[in-house]
């Protein structure tokens, strides 16, 4: 019997990111050839946001806009509609300069002349407040500098298409967004029925559009089987868009869908409706599911061998699982950005921190240095799960030969690792392969705060090209960060954080807050810890979200551990994840988490450094406790360290 030939194509849904491609399909396409199978890929989240993103796209919004009842136009509507020939003549311009196509026009744009401006410029007024206290001078040159033109450019494009993203939200699908298009639809969801009433509901613009995109992706690349990477639910309605799409036109192509969403959220699926769109959905990794998937579609191996595999039969929901071992890390093959519009992309500036642009400015290569989490113990991650459990390295002879590979291909020399907590041992290994061999990169990726980077393994990754590191501080409060098992204190990274920045490597702070047990008084404290840590130049960057207890992780499994209470999910037969929960404390956290996050975000710009934490809190009808740290107890700390 002849084997069937199969042509794989893997596709980046919107929404995901626009200054670089999601790496899934990259990894995926890469080891896919490595084994001899015929792999593509293509970026429909890209692809669908460069042809709205057009004099034609910008006047088919126009159309929806004017269809609206003027007293449904918001703010951002109304300024679209006034300064609508300046949008029109624009958008060409601006994106390719936020492609690097046309950096000359960073002086007109700089210079505030040339882009209309909607209710999102209204941002540059922190920057002209904080200028007040300045002497003399263009207020903006506070922050970007006298010579930062290219990026105060980059910053107004940016607000100009967030300008046009609300308007696309507010005239033409409510659910737009460049990051959580729909989210709401799949995130947590027990029930299709939401997703199943968006998809049969008439399509939109930005559907329509997608549509189009996705049979002309088909026509180019013919393929057998189509895996529709999904990382976050906000990815996972254009997804299934998708898919209908596919079975619509062309029902005899096999669709596999896959990715962070689906290892999260779809363990328990009992939607037999998904399965109209779908044919497959795989959990985990994807190598070994998707080497038994292609098996059985060329007839080489029965249905019931598939590997973690769901599937409908006979109208009901069946997980399949033959247990086979998975793909070593070190056996993955170099991940390829081959066929993706790699010129294309936007670099896009959406904060002036130096830091924490590095998210959605310049185009990285994403790679990881070892699978899963080898710490593996902090009580809110999902430390049950097959990618933080299951950790595996490669050696640092293998990752350097990748990353040769990748710059070969793409010429680019930046690296983003996008490990969960890449290892201290694996990270000298591999700047020791970096220095031998004289590869001049630039990197940068998410550690533990632990012990091990001393000073000089820090100075040693710096010399390796490391330019900037996240970590988890999560609540700076030792209490809570022994309950969480994090296994740091706030002392330590404090002192580790500076070892990094002393070397010249920025360091950017995940922080969080509403986790069990945790009072106002601990929040508080939280942030007078985080303010020294700015003031002493500990950290550049950091992000307050709020905890979300899962269902894998140690405090949903064991929720009495932490002194909560979990609140009963109805039935699902779809997406879990989240699950609430009753706290004794009974703080107010939302309110809370105002104040945090109008902190940090004028931490990242300097301002505020000096004043007392509970300022920051006045929204609040109740006065908030004073803080129990002690002034100087960062400083104190650092000081130790020297003379330790």
């Amino acid at each position: 019997m002849t084997t069937p030939a199969l042509r794989v194509l893997s596709l980046i849904p919107p929404m995901t990111q626009l200054n670089t491609p999601y790496p899934s399909t990259a990894y995926i396409t890469g080891f896919l050839r490595s084994r001899g199978i015929e792999a593509v890929q293509a970026d429909l989240a890209l692809a669908l946001v460069l042809k709205i993103f057009t004099p034609a796209g910008l006047e088919a919004v126009r159309g929806r806009a004017l269809a609206q009842a003027e007293a449904q136009r918001t703010a951002s509507v109304h300024a679209f509609l006034d300064q609508f020939e300046r949008y029109r003549s624009t958008i060409g311009p601006v994106i390719a300069f936020l492609q690097g196509r046309d950096a000359t026009l960073a002086h007109r744009i700089a210079a505030r002349e040339l882009l209309p401006e909607g209710p999102r410029f209204a941002a540059l007024e922190v920057y002209v407040d904080a200028a007040l206290s300045e002497e003399g001078g263009d207020p903006l040159a506070w922050a970007f500098g006298a010579l930062g033109v290219q990026d105060k450019a980059r910053h107004m494009a940016t607000l100009f298409l967030n300008d046009l993203a609300d308007v696309l939200r507010d005239a033409v699908d409510e659910r737009f967004g460049f990051v959580r298009y729909a989210e709401s639809l799949a995130s947590s969801q027990p029930s299709f029925d939401p997703m199943a009433a968006a998809l049969a509901a008439p399509p939109t613009l930005v559907d329509d559009i997608l549509h189009t995109l996705t049979l002309a992706t088909l026509a180019q690349h013919k393929p057998d089987l189509v895996l529709l990477s999904v990382p976050f639910p906000g990815a996972l309605y254009a997804a299934l868009r998708i898919a209908q799409t596919i079975k619509a036109q062309n029902p005899h192509i096999h669709i596999a869908l896959g990715g962070g969403f689906v290892n999260t959220e779809l363990r328990e699926l009992a939607e037999p409706r998904l399965f109209d769109l779908v044919d497959f959905v795989t959990l985990d990794a994807g190598e070994r599911p998707l080497l038994a998937l292609i098996e059985f579609l060329q007839r080489k191996r029965s249905k019931q061998r598939l590997v973690r595999c769901f599937v409908r039969e006979n109208g009901a929901v069946k997980y399949i699982h033959m247990a086979e071992p998975d793909v070593p890390f070190e056996d993955v093959g170099t991940p390829t950005w081959d066929g993706l519009p790699l010129d294309r992309y936007l670099s896009l500036l959406d904060m002036l921190n130096p830091m924490h642009r590095l998210w959605s400015d310049g185009r990285w290569n994403k790679l990881t240095v070892a699978h899963g989490c080898y710490w593996k113990k902090c009580s809110f991650c999902d430390v049950s799960l097959d990618y933080i459990s299951r950790y595996e390295t490669a050696s640092a002879s293998t990752l350097v030969d990748r990353i040769e590979a990748i710059v070969a291909e793409t010429g680019q020399s930046g690296f983003h690792f996008v490990d969960e907590a890449a290892p201290p041992k694996s990270l000298k290994a591999l700047a020791d392969e970096l220095l031998r061999r004289q590869l001049p990169i630039s990197w940068w990726g998410n550690i533990r705060f632990e012990r091990t980077f001393t000073p000089e393994l820090c100075q040693q990754l710096a010399d390796s090209g490391c330019i900037a590191m996240s970590g988890g501080l999560e609540v700076a409060s030792d209490r809570l960060l022994t309950l969480m098992k994090k296994g740091v204190s706030v002392e330590q990274v404090a002192r580790v954080t500076k070892g990094f920045s002393d070397a010249g490597i920025l360091v950017h702070a995940y922080l969080m807050y509403g986790f069990p047990t945790q009072t106002v008084q601990d929040t508080v404290d939280s942030l007078e810890y985080v303010r020294q840590l700015f003031e002493n130049g500990c950290i550049q960057s950091g992000f307050f979200h709020r905890f979300a207890c899962t269902v894998h992780s140690p405090v949903g499994l064991d929720p009495a551990a932490y002194g909560i209470e979990l609140i009963p999910l109805p039935e699902v037969t779809f997406a879990k994840n989240d699950i609430g929960f009753i706290d004794p404390t009974g703080v107010d956290h939302d309110a809370l988490g105002i104040g945090l996050r109008k902190a940090i975000y004028n931490y990242m710009h300097g301002i505020g450094l000096d004043e007392d934490v509970r300022a920051w809190f006045s929204h609040l009808p109740d006065p908030v406790p004073r803080t129990r740290v002690k002034k100087h107890f960062i400083q104190r700390a650092l000081e130790r360290r020297e003379s330790a």
